[in-house]
């Protein structure tokens, strides 16, 4: 009765080779790994202690429950979304913060986070020769940048692990360093997750399932003697408050609200004092080039390589509606109050733990809606112990898709290689992508050029042309984002 009633909403666990348990749990998985979000983003773009930022929390909330509950119901995939890391930092540099200190208004940036969220499901709609630009593009993409974004993807999200329990610290001299484990009061948080991390490995070694929310909350509660896990947040008397419903107020109809802000820019205009039209194209351009790809490395990392979840060139299952899912989000997000909704990198995390229908997003989305409520109890759960699950799902995504990775060919494993090294030193996976196709192009027209030269001279072997149309498009639009200023 309950298989029959979760396949009538699209949720069949039993085809997807998995539980109604097992998705409950991946479900949570998912959100304690991303939860961090709920705290981080208003103070991204608003600063920390703004009046906004409970409207800001409530607005973050509402992205994420939207554009989760459109991959569970509309895409049908274990994947969750929210406001994108990076994404948020770009906005929150974009205004200078609520008081209107950088170039654009709060509302301007809106408005083209919501132009960027339109154009983005204008190109997951259009379709040429049965297939949207975006399938296009993922197709197009050579098979040595593809198949190394998984990788990438893995240590990007085992490096976010990394420092947010402060494990990777600063370093005035090599930039990045390992905390100091022997300054005992430093190194708590790096404790905790490293015994979360032990944690995890030893259950799922003996195959115990949940194993990765069950290292959490061990190392939740090793967290409470070591004063990492502070249960003062419980009593909500700062700024995570028990009080919803005067958050709620301020977010629909208060003065401090960020609800529908985007409409400012009808009044303020869409292009800067100081700025101009190209400036804003840019912005534009440059948020939607990040969505789409971010969006694309994050699901490929997720689900690649799974063929639950993907075909056997690790395209996953449904993906036009995955993008659909997001653009639709992105401007929900927008006209809420937050930046660009994109797909989260942690929604490995629950795949990890088994889930492989949108129960397991619904679920997410479900755990969103109540830590609007009850975001003290939430709260609880130190960075460090997500730490440990993120680290332990880039452990998996290394393993599970290293192999595939074709080294045999000078210039793939060179463009495969950036595209891992740029993507975690960069902090960004568009740039790891970009970077990797640029560098795949530039080297096979190189390549081609000194064949087509060879081939005249001895009329022995025609090079192949193996760069995509696609993958020449995509390659001009990422030097544009490389190279072609833009003042914020």
């Amino acid at each position: 009765m309950k298989n029959g009633f979760l396949k009538a909403l699209g949720f069949d666990p039993v085809a997807k080779q998995t539980s109604i348990k097992t998705e409950l749990v991946a479900g949570i998985v998912t959100f304690l790994a991303m939860a961090y979000i709920l705290t981080v983003n208003p103070s991204q773009i608003f600063g920390a202690g703004s009046v906004y930022w409970a409207s800001a929390f409530i607005a973050t909330a509402l992205g994420a429950i939207i554009g989760t509950l459109l991959m569970a119901f509309l895409a049908k995939m274990p994947l969750a979304q929210a406001s994108g890391m990076g994404l948020n930092s770009m906005l929150g540099g974009m205004i200078g913060g609520w008081g209107g200190y950088g170039l654009f208004t709060p509302g301007q940036a809106f408005m083209l986070v919501l132009i960027s969220g339109l154009l983005f499901l204008m190109l997951s709609l259009i379709k040429i020769k049965g297939k949207t630009f975006r399938e296009l593009v993922f197709d197009g993409m050579p098979t040595a940048v593809r198949s190394s974004i998984s990788v990438g993807i893995g240590l990007f999200i085992a490096y976010i692990g990394f420092q947010n329990a402060g494990i990777i610290v600063a370093d005035p001299y090599v930039q990045v360093g390992l905390v100091n484990f022997s300054n005992f009061e430093s190194c708590k948080p790096a404790i905790v997750a490293f015994i979360g991390l032990f944690l995890i490995a030893i259950l799922d070694k003996l195959h115990v399932k949940g194993s990765v929310i069950l290292g959490i909350i061990g190392a939740t509660v090793v967290g409470i003697p070591f004063g990492v896990t502070d249960l003062s947040v419980l009593a909500g008397d700062g700024a995570i408050s028990w009080k919803f419903w005067e958050n709620f107020a301020n977010f629909f109809g208060g003065e401090n609200s960020v609800f529908l802000s985007f409409v400012d820019s009808f009044k303020d205009g869409f292009i800067p004092e100081g700025g101009s039209v190209f400036t804003v194209i840019m912005v534009v351009i440059t948020l939607c080039m990040i969505d789409m790809f971010d969006t694309m490395g994050t699901i490929v990392g997720c689900c690649g390589g799974n063929r639950v979840l993907s075909d056997e060139n690790n395209k996953p299952h449904n993906y036009g509606k995955i993008m659909i899912s997001d653009a639709v989000a992105t401007c929900a997000g927008s006209m809420l109050g937050t930046s660009t909704v994109t797909t989260f990198v942690e929604s490995g995390a629950g795949v990890s733990a088994g889930g492989r229908t949108g129960l397991t997003s619904f679920t997410t989305a479900c755990m969103f809606f109540l830590a609007m409520f009850a975001m003290p109890v939430f709260a609880v759960i130190p960075g460090a112990a997500t730490a440990a699950a993120l680290i332990y799902v880039g452990v998996l995504m290394m393993k599970n898709n290293i192999k595939s990775v074709d080294m045999s060919d000078a210039i793939g494993a060179t463009s495969a290689f950036l595209t891992i090294v740029v993507m975690l030193l960069s902090y960004s996976i568009t740039k790891g992508i970009g970077i990797g196709l640029v560098t795949y192009t530039v080297m096979s027209a190189i390549a081609y050029v000194i064949g087509l030269v060879k081939f005249a001279i001895d009329k022995k072997e025609k090079p192949a042309w193996n760069v995509s149309v696609v993958a020449l498009i995509v390659t001009a639009l990422f030097c544009v984002y490389f190279f072609v200023p833009t003042t914020l």
